[in-house]
């Protein structure tokens, strides 16, 4: 007899967040293929799998140990909002923010998930410029209404099951609620993104998936208006603009939000509850949309895509791509149990290097990978030199191996954050080596022992700080020496400073230097996780 949940935990969040991934791959062709408006790219279900993948991802980096419902709902919020890809993805990320704010107290309950719906779908009304019924809007606040009818004290099972329900009917309604759905015989593809995300969660809490009808989109003769009209709003904005948003507040939002709504349509601003925003907009001025958000605050992340260039290497007429999973695999060399766990949480196979490991180890490991493709991030444990002699060796009739360019554990962790399964491999390694590659990085350590360095000569005990492979700071105080590291490799920018922390660093340290980022470098958000490598006290990155 299968066991029926009556709250969420912390855990059974993250399950929810991984049923929410598999059934966005599942329906992913079925959502493309129903985008017709506000412009016919058929992409809507690859952008909410890009956004939900950004989500569960950020569950490993963000959350701590033995997480509550809340701390998991907060990690995807912030990671759905920071990764949006689209106004599907967008909204997305405000059914995490709602699941955040409604778990503050506990666990998710029938009582909570009714609220959690509810904030949401205000969210996201307060987010959309212009809200459009028979879309993805009208669905969540259909879902919301639907469980905010139940008693207070309902189970979790029964508020999830009536919710889903009520955005199916909700989504089958959509196709008369708009004349362009209505044309192309579709449905809305954000509505069935949202019933997919909805669906996982009664399956997570009875064990059982709902059944559902293909959402099939009717071609009609009738049709051509319904692309007619779309091309129209494609012709009138040509880009679609993306930009991630800090050191601001609601009332600069708020201009910013006055400001896009002149320049262009399809404006979207949302926060993900924690000083982060993210705006969208669909304009013909690319470079005033993103002027309009540095006069709001301080912009990072911006994404541009050109609507009449996507068309133009599509024909002309935009087809429904065909999502399919490479069989790729990642290596990772790796060491120290918290850096491994960091690494398998994000899908990698590991390699342990706590004892150095010769070119043998590294070719015996990846001939042992079941994938077709595989990328090695070796993270600095062998010479450029046994690598290329590794990666000839490694290759053959089936099994194609790319070594990325990764000299660091933190490094490698800036890589594995940009990997995309759905690329294809050479596109996938050269945005992870992008990444590796523009993340400064440094160690601090303990002299061994009395050496001759490019800066002098350092005694047994002192306190080393290194830029890549190379010291740069000798101090006889190990904090003093880590304070002035982190001033040089913050010298030149940098949003996001990674403290991979080693076996032997003091708690004390590691306080020490992060109070120091948090008072000398303001701005900048600091990530600490626990490495347990021996050797370096702290492998610091600077994205």
């Amino acid at each position: 007899m299968l066991e029926v949940l009556e709250t969420l935990d912390g855990a059974a969040v993250v399950r929810w967040g991984h049923a929410c991934v598999e059934g966005l791959v599942r329906h992913c062709d079925e959502i493309n293929d129903l985008n017709v408006f506000p412009i016919p790219d058929s992409d809507t279900g690859t952008n909410l799998l890009f956004t939900m993948r950004a989500a569960v991802d950020s569950i490993a980096r963000l959350v701590p140990e033995n997480p509550t419902a809340h701390d998991v709902a907060a990690a995807m919020a912030r990671g759905a909002t920071t990764g949006a890809r689209g106004n599907s993805g967008i909204i997305l990320s405000q059914v995490m923010r709602g699941v955040a704010e409604a778990t503050v107290d506990g666990p998710l309950t029938g009582r909570t998930l009714a609220d959690a719906l509810h904030a949401a779908a205000t969210l996201v009304r307060g987010a959309v410029s212009v809200p459009v019924e028979g879309t993805v809007v009208t669905v969540l606040d259909c879902a919301a209404a639907a469980a905010r009818t139940c008693a207070r004290d309902s189970p979790v099972a029964e508020v999830a099951t009536i919710a889903a329900d009520a955005a199916v009917d909700a989504l089958q309604r959509t196709r008369g609620q708009l004349d362009v759905l209505e044309a192309a015989g579709a449905v809305d593809a954000g509505g069935l993104g949202l019933v997919v995300l909805l669906d996982a969660m009664v399956a997570v809490i009875t064990g059982v998936e709902p059944q559902r009808p293909r959402f099939v989109r009717e071609r009609r003769n009738s049709a051509a208006p319904a692309r007619d009209a779309a091309a129209d709003s494609q012709l009138a904005q040509d880009y679609e603009v993306m930009f991630l948003l800090r050191e601001t507040d609601e009332n600069q939002v708020a201009i910013l939000r006055r400001h896009l709504g002149q320049l262009g349509d399809s404006v979207i601003i949302v926060s993900d509850g924690d000083g982060c925003w993210s705006a969208h907009v669909h304009c013909r001025d690319a470079g005033a949309a993103v002027d309009a958000g540095l006069a709001a605050g301080r912009v990072h992340q911006v994404r541009i895509n050109c609507f009449a260039l996507d068309a133009a290497n599509a024909g002309a007429v935009v087809e429904s791509p065909t999502v399919d999973f490479a069989d790729r695999g990642i290596l990772a060399v790796v060491a120290g149990d918290g850096a491994a766990a960091l690494y398998e949480g994000e899908g990698a196979t590991v390699l342990r290097c706590d004892e150095p490991i010769s070119a043998t180890q590294l070719l015996k490991a990846i001939r042992a990978m079941d994938n077709r493709e595989v990328l090695v991030l070796p993270n600095g444990a062998l010479s450029a030199q046994e690598l290329v002699a590794v990666g000839v060796a490694a290759r053959d009739a089936r099994r194609d191996v790319l070594l990325l360019p990764c000299s660091s554990m933190v490094q490698g962790l800036a890589a594995l954050a940009v990997h995309d399964q759905m690329r294809i491999a050479v596109d996938d390694a050269f945005a992870m080596s992008e990444a590796a590659s523009s993340t400064r990085w440094g160690s601090l350590r303990v002299a061994p022992g009395r050496a001759l360095t490019l800066v002098g000569t350092c005694n047994e005990g002192d306190g080393l700080g290194l830029i890549g492979h190379e010291v740069v700071v000798i101090e006889a105080d190990v904090a003093v020496a880590g304070r002035l590291l982190l001033d040089r490799v913050l010298g030149l920018g940098g949003e996001l400073v990674t403290f991979l922390v080693g076996a032997d660093a003091p708690a004390e340290l590691v306080e020490q230097l992060s109070e120091h980022v948090s008072q000398h470098h303001q701005g900048v958000e600091l990530m600490i996780y626990p490495g347990g490598q021996a050797g370096d006290l702290l492998q610091l990155g600077v994205e």
